[in-house]
């Protein structure tokens, strides 16, 4: 695993200055109030480094992860993705980016390997190599032979997770952004998409953003990793790092003292996979 030294010293894949969203919530007909969604928030990741940003619900993870992946427009601050600026080269970023979401959208009348084939016809690959990628994707992630056919609606939110995973990756994008990949997956499922996101950084050298409710995800994935807490950035550095300056003996306490908040994974774990 690299040195925060070494990682500062590599190409800069993703930098982020200063970035701010607020929504504003009309409370009657003449107030209203702001919520800072992300509140001067700044950091970067290098070429090839998977970069882990954690907190509870709300503290602007998704937020964050929508605006670089040009779903949001930020209302001030600077994003460079890969030498391209948002949101001004927003179409040049969406040809870079691979992107999964907790809460993904799908074509669920068709089976798992018509909308991955879709996805790859939609971006130019030949039906011959795009049938290969589907399959060698789909096997590594784990998935039975029999449910390559199934229709999406009939299959358990878990594994529409995998197809949400897969979907990214057939277009082999340098950036991957991942809004909490895992969450929804049985413990097994869980453990094949990180062996397989570890396996694609190690191959492809993909550049990761991963947020995530899972401690022991991030640590096992994650170069370094950035805590958020209300909208800003309040930590950052690997697992180690965090805990000596937080003086835990685990990434759980580290992120309690450094936030002074609790991380709660919602009850999502899929059944009947």
């Amino acid at each position: 695993m690299a040195s925060t030294r070494e990682v500062i010293m590599q190409n800069q894949a993703i930098q982020v200055r200063n970035l701010r969203k607020c929504f504003r919530k009309r409370n009657g007909f003449r107030k209203s109030s702001e919520l800072w969604a992300v509140d001067n928030v700044s950091f970067s990741v290098a070429e090839g480094e998977t970069y882990g940003l954690l907190g509870p619900n709300g503290s602007g993870k998704s937020s964050l992860i929508r605006i670089l992946s040009t779903l949001l427009i930020a209302d001030s601050g600077e994003v460079n993705m890969l030498g391209y600026k948002l949101p001004e080269q927003q179409e040049d970023v969406r040809r870079i980016i691979g992107r999964v979401s907790v809460d993904a959208a799908f074509y669920k009348k068709l089976s798992a390997r018509e909308n991955l084939l879709y996805t790859a016809l939609l971006y130019g690959q030949k039906m011959r190599e795009a049938e290969a990628r589907v399959m060698d994707i789909l096997d590594r992630l784990g998935m039975e032979n029999a449910k390559f056919s199934t229709p999406l609606e009939e299959m358990s939110r878990g594994m529409q997770q995998k197809i949400s995973i897969a979907r990214a990756l057939m277009i082999n994008p340098p950036l991957l952004l991942l809004d909490e990949p895992t969450t929804g997956l049985d413990p097994k499922s869980r453990r094949d998409v990180q062996s397989f996101l570890e396996d694609l950084q190690a191959r492809e050298g993909t550049t990761i953003l991963l947020t995530t409710h899972d401690m022991a995800e991030a640590e096992r994935l994650c170069v370094r990793i950035g805590f958020l807490a209300h909208g800003k950035l309040v930590a950052e550095g690997t697992a180690a790092e965090l805990k000596v300056l937080a003086s835990a003996t685990n990434l759980d306490d580290a992120f309690i003292r450094l936030t002074g908040e609790e991380l709660v994974e919602e009850d999502l774990v899929a059944v009947g996979e």
